[in-house]
């Protein structure tokens, strides 16, 4: 009767694949961290085969007790690479084994035999209007913009849904791509950052905004602005993580703005250290041209401190319920001016921002969206 059992079970058993080779650090890598999670939480992993196919399993070893791991660590050597594993690797792979749910979290719609393929995409670049004078700053980031339209439409018929983050990339995704279903999953932003109100060092007032610097970060449109405030005399203090010295974009930003006595070139730190930088600085400004979501928004919230933004979808829809934020356009220096001066001065009327409601299919969690595709319309977190 034991062996009657285990061998039902067997049966029944669901077989997911999650594959997401080229995660090994940031948001991105979170995604995946975010998936495995929801797996152990539903214990989903007690009642079907998980097989994860990861970049270095030693990114993964806290989920080896939930998921099968193999390491494929060549995808990072080229796209060739890549490309081999998500359309010829996979489908061999598929073809030898009984697939029922293919999660593929990082933009690829690989070619495979399951039963349900989901994509999840979170790279916004192919959206992002293209300006060619930033080749500048390295031809492979503009060309790899435009490269990944085309990565994003391959096989994309095949899916059985696009996962996205926020409802404006569903609404370009719809637009350009023949894709049926594109689901809207918010990312968990509970982690990370919590406001403890250390004690300011310094009584000017601060901004900062740590970020990259990538082109598409846009931080010229806050050093520019802060150069306006420098003459006009007031007392502040931006602070970037940047030195000038990490590539050609920054380079450029510190011979431009080098000798602005207000600005603080921090360069790259370590996340703790940019937490105690958000407790002990008075207001965020994010002017980044382009975001998948723009998680240091979300961490700020939980300050109540003001938040200048660019005047995007994604900002809007990132900041959510936030009554002390206003938005700028994202390449009006003067008008981010304004609205430092405003903070500088305290001032300020703040523009405030509502939470929109997003249609249906809709997820606030990885848990939601694998008991409806997992579990089962019917099944319940």
């Amino acid at each position: 009767m034991g062996q009657r059992r285990k061998q039902k079970r067997a049966s029944d058993e669901k077989t997911i694949v999650i594959s997401g080779i080229n995660l090994f650090e940031g948001g991105p890598l979170s995604v995946y961290y975010d998936c495995l999670d929801a797996i152990r939480s539903l214990k989903l992993w007690k009642t079907s085969r998980v097989v994860a196919f990861v970049q270095r399993k030693e990114l993964f070893q806290n989920y080896q007790d939930i998921a099968i791991l193999i390491e494929l660590p060549k995808s990072r050597r080229s796209y060739l690479h890549r490309l081999y594993y998500e359309y010829v690797y996979f489908y061999r792979f598929s073809c030898r084994h009984s697939i029922d749910i293919w999660f593929s979290l990082h933009d690829i719609t690989p070619r495979v035999k399951a039963g349900k393929v989901y994509t999840y995409c979170h790279n916004p670049s192919p959206f992002l209007k293209k300006d060619f004078t930033k080749f500048k700053y390295g031809w492979k980031a503009v060309a790899f913009s435009c490269f990944y339209q085309y990565l994003y439409r391959a096989n994309i018929k095949s899916a059985s849904a696009v996962i996205v983050q926020q409802d404006w990339m569903r609404r370009e995704f719809l637009n350009k791509y023949p894709v049926g279903t594109v689901v809207v999953a918010h990312p968990k932003t509970e982690a990370g950052y919590r406001y403890q109100g250390l004690e300011k060092k310094n009584q000017k007032t601060v901004f900062i905004y740590a970020a990259y610097p990538r082109y598409f970060k846009n931080f010229e449109q806050l050093l520019e602005a802060s150069a306006i405030l420098e003459k006009k005399g007031l007392a502040f203090e931006t602070q970037v993580t940047l030195d000038g010295g990490e590539n050609a974009y920054a380079r450029d930003l510190r011979a431009r703005y080098g000798a602005c006595k207000q600005i603080r070139w921090l360069g790259l730190q370590p996340r703790e250290t940019v937490f105690q930088l958000y407790d002990r600085s008075d207001c965020l400004v994010f002017p980044s041209c382009m975001e998948t979501w723009g998680l240091p928004v979300s961490e700020y919230k939980g300050s109540g401190k003001p938040i200048l933004l660019a005047d995007l979808p994604y900002a809007h829809e990132t900041v959510g319920d936030y009554a002390n934020c206003s938005f700028f356009a994202v390449h009006d220096a003067a008008q981010l001016a304004r609205l430092m001066q405003g903070v500088v001065e305290k001032n300020i009327v703040f523009h405030g921002n509502k939470g929109q409601c997003i249609p249906e299919p809709y997820f606030c969690s990885w848990e939601e969206l694998l008991s409806k595709y997992i579990c089962g319309e019917n099944q319940t977190v």
